[in-house]
């Protein structure tokens, strides 16, 4: 597959943006700028920072007929930023070239009553959780100004059309623009019942359109949260205790305090020790000259052999968690049957976005401001007014655009820590930035993870039971305790579970058990792209194949009839295989290995075409296929799709981060590989969308490289891996 993203001509700038004192003041500075959007859940009509009224939130119309549509959710690269607007300008019925964008800040959404709802950015949730009220924020506007003109001329909306922000009474043969007539929309009241567009008939929304965001990245212009400076700002190197739960005993800031540019060195809190200079090189170097005595704790002797141990008892251990139970897979079991038997594991994986965690504070006695990337800003706020002990209503998050994040930054962990050094310097701004040695140490790791799997075949080579018992650390259990239930973590089953929309399994089996039992190590976990559907992925796809194989059965064959119940998964299944060519022969030497699974709403599938020779890997083509419902832009679809793989490809191929002496072996990138540009196989992407429904994009897909790879190897070589990475794995015996 072939991409080209070409920059759009007029993207309003991150630069711009953060010149101004707020978004609000920033937009109405253009005399008669003329604000809107979905009005709900205010009591009646907004009144922005200027003092003029708004009808609503989303959409700002500049006399010179420029759009600015703001963005509530967070942009890291995934082009959710400009998939939203497009629903907007669809609604609106605006011109695309004319559509710029503004972030919207979690403390303003929060002092106007929440009229941008939810900003936090995860799951794959960014366009798919917010797409109807965006939507109707862009129609309700497109209502006013419809209005406006009618009102303005005497006649009825009704007899009114629009094209490219253009109305048009073509009785009369009057036109006029939104530009003009967005004084006197002002103040008109949208209607609450406006009908939103059917998807076929879109013409901006479903379109590869250019994106927002692309310019400034290809110039350089684009200031990410790394790159931010104000006048008089220091900086500051934080570091942590390495093992998981330590904590600092004490250090000797006199060793280092006059070294060149030093300001202050800080006792952060019960783990962390942070120098602060004048620029992150004095601060970084001062911080590896100062002597620090570390309290390990009793974590502070385990390894991966330990933690590999624990969960392997987990494997047969008695629990309460179940995921799926269909009939009674354990008596099926234990009948005398073949059983087909195999255990596989996952390991911890870092998130190593290349933009490491950082944020810029300027705390006083009465006010704290905080320039940085964040995923979650509404829990970002808050997080950074507990720090500050002040109250949200005196804080600020003043979010930016992220240079890599894979969900490390739904965590708010770095902006205490900033906060809490940049209020013992009142008033002085302060940058926090994390060495990449500390971003290694200091991660919250994709989960370690093993599963046993057993299963059997009735007489016809259909499969009559399997039991599924995956064991290893909660995510929730740490991060989020409150999503915890009486059946434990409820996001662990991520593509098991019997039904639903978000995350269901693919397969009917008459007797099915499906169950956890949690074994939680100190290293701290978090969700990392694509959460706990990677590992499930690989063990549910890869066992599956196994026991196609040991039924004799062609792997596409053998899923199909355990998919009679489940079209949308199939459906991509198929596409998926035909677009790989699976039932004509490869050429020779080259192996095919098929996946598919459900999550985060969308049905996935990938096909891989791979070859082994002399024992090194090529993975030569794959194919994706999804069906997310609705697709707003095609282009970035690919993108995602392509950008998940090389992400999942990596973790398949060396991803694996190891404890030693209770902390995380691998420090920097010469120890925690990626794959290379030459390693990326061709990629190509089916859509499938049917409607009805819609699904993320940016994760689903990533769970089905690795399995649909994994399988290609066994049919090249004969060779089950049943334990990542292949790094460690030599594929040249047998």
């Amino acid at each position: 597959m072939t991409m080209q993203t070409t920059p759009h001509p007029r993207g309003l700038r991150a630069r711009d943006a953060l010149s101004r004192r707020g978004f609000l003041s920033g937009t109405a500075a253009a005399a008669g700028a003329f604000s809107l959007g979905f009005s709900f859940p205010l009591p009646g009509r907004a009144v922005a920072q200027t003092g003029s009224p708004e009808v609503n939130a989303w959409v700002v119309i500049q006399p010179d007929e420029t759009v600015i549509v703001r963005i509530a959710r967070i942009e890291m690269g995934q082009g959710a930023l400009t998939g939203l607007a497009q629903l907007v300008a669809e609604e609106l019925d605006c011109d695309w070239d004319k559509v710029r964008f503004e972030l919207v800040k979690p403390g303003e959404n929060r002092r106007r009553g929440n009229p941008w709802r939810a900003q936090a950015t995860g799951g794959s949730r960014a366009i798919r959780g917010s797409h109807d009220y965006v939507r109707m924020g862009g129609a309700q506007a497109r209502a006013v100004l419809v209005q406006a003109a009618a009102q303005g001329w005497g006649v009825s909306p009704a007899d009114c059309t629009v094209s490219k922000g253009v109305i048009t009474h073509a009785a009369s043969g009057r036109t006029t623009t939104y530009g003009a007539v967005a004084d006197a929309a002002n103040r008109i009241t949208p209607p609450a019942d406006v009908k939103l567009k059917d998807p076929k008939d879109w013409t901006i929304a479903g379109r590869p359109v250019k994106r927002l965001d692309t310019r400034d990245k290809l110039d350089g212009s684009l200031v990410y949260g790394m790159d931010y400076r104000m006048p008089g700002m220091l900086v500051a190197v934080p570091k942590a205790c390495p093992v998981h739960g330590g904590k600092l005993k004490r250090f000797d800031a006199a060793a280092v305090s006059t070294m060149r540019g030093v300001k202050h060195v800080l006792r952060v809190d019960d783990e962390t020790v942070a120098v602060v200079a004048d620029t992150f090189w004095r601060a970084k170097t001062a911080l590896e000259a100062l002597p620090i005595e570390w309290d390990e704790g009793p974590s502070a002797h385990v390894s991966s052999r330990d933690i590999a141990a624990t969960l392997r008892e987990g494997l047969t251990a008695e629990t309460l968690f179940v995921g799926n139970r269909a009939g009674d897979a354990k008596a099926a079991l234990a009948r005398p049957e073949r059983v087909i038997e195999a255990d596989y594991s996952f390991p911890y994986q870092n998130h190593a976005p290349m933009e490491v965690l950082c944020a810029t504070v300027r705390w006083t006695p009465g006010r704290c401001d905080v320039w940085g990337p964040t995923q979650v800003p509404e829990a970002a706020l808050a997080t950074v007014a507990t720090a500050a002990g002040l109250s949200q209503d005196a804080c600020e998050i003043h979010v930016m655009r992220i240079g890599g994040s894979f969900g490390r930054r739904l965590q708010t962990d770095y902006l205490r820590m900033a906060t809490l050094i940049a209020r013992q310097i009142p008033g002085t701004p302060v940058k926090m930035m994390w060495t990449r040695e500390e971003d290694m140490a200091q991660g919250r790791f994709h989960p370690v993870t093993q599963c046993r799997l057993r299963g059997t075949l009735d007489a016809n080579g259909d499969v009559a039971a399997l039991h599924m018992r995956i064991s290893g650390q909660s995510i929730a259990a740490y991060a989020y305790p409150s999503a915890m239930t009486s059946n434990g973590d409820p996001f662990i089953f991520q593509g098991l579970v019997p039904d639903g929309s978000e995350t269901a399994i693919g397969y009917t089996v008459p007797n099915l058990l499906i169950d956890y039992a949690m074994r939680n190590p100190h290293i701290r976990p978090g969700a990392w792209r694509g959460v706990n559907l990677n590992q499930n992925a690989v063990y549910l796809e890869c066992f599956i194949d196994e026991m196609a194989h040991a039924a004799g059965q062609d792997p596409l064959a053998f899923r199909r009839k355990l998919m009679v119940n489940h079209p949308k998964h199939l459906a991509v299944l198929e596409a998926a295989a035909k677009g790989i060519g699976w039932d004509t022969p490869p050429a020779k030497g080259i192996h095919r290995g098929i996946a598919q699974i459900m999550g985060f709403g969308s049905y996935v599938a990938a096909a891989a075409e791979v070859s082994v020779t002399r024992g090194r890997l090529k993975i030569h083509r794959l194919v994706a296929a999804t069906d997310p419902g609705h697709v707003v832009n095609p282009q970035q679809v690919e993108a995602q799709v392509a950008g998940s793989f090389a992400y999942g490809l990596s973790a398949l191929l060396y991803g694996e981060c190891t404890v030693k002496d209770g902390r995380i072996e691998q420090s920097n990138f010469d120890s925690y590989n990626v794959m290379r540009l030459d390693e990326m196989p061709v990629v190509e992407v089916i859509t499938v969308p049917s409607g009805g429904f819609w699904g993320g994009v940016g994760e689903p897909t990533i769970a089905v490289a690795a399995p649909a790879v994994l399988n290609a190897i066994f049919a090249a070589t004969g060779k089950r891996v049943r334990d990542l990475p292949l790094a460690n794995i030599d594929l040249g015996s047998t």
